[in-house]
């Protein structure tokens, strides 16, 4: 029997590169996340549902595909429902929107309502 057909050298191999690169434990949508996951599908009309947004995925680009338009029509809806402020001039937009997780986390921090 070769590693392609034997069971257990395969199980090793596999669990050898879940060692070399651990995948990170995500987890289910925090209530704020979901929250505001549902803030961003409501606001900007998105075909996804909130509870499909992984709280890690990117939400730019190659990740939920959002723009400069949405950020700005988020950071608008974000302002409104929580009352906290998002300049476009901040050097930690990069981090903030980075994804769900983070976003919900400055949220929660900055949150006024």
């Amino acid at each position: 029997m070769n590693a392609s057909t034997d069971p257990l050298k395969t199980a090793r191999t596999s669990h050898q590169l879940l060692d070399a690169h651990p995948l990170q434990d995500t987890g289910p949508q925090s209530p704020i996340e979901a929250e505001v996951a549902t803030l961003i599908v409501d606001t900007l009309q998105l075909e996804d549902t909130p509870a499909s947004i992984d709280p890690q995925r990117p939400l730019f680009n190659q990740g939920l595909g959002l723009d400069s338009i949405d950020a700005l029509e988020l950071s608008l809806a974000l302002s409104k429902r929580y009352g906290i402020e998002l300049k476009s001039d901040d050097d930690r937009n990069g981090e903030i929107f980075a994804n769900l997780r983070s976003l919900a986390r400055h949220v929660d921090q900055n949150r006024t309502r």
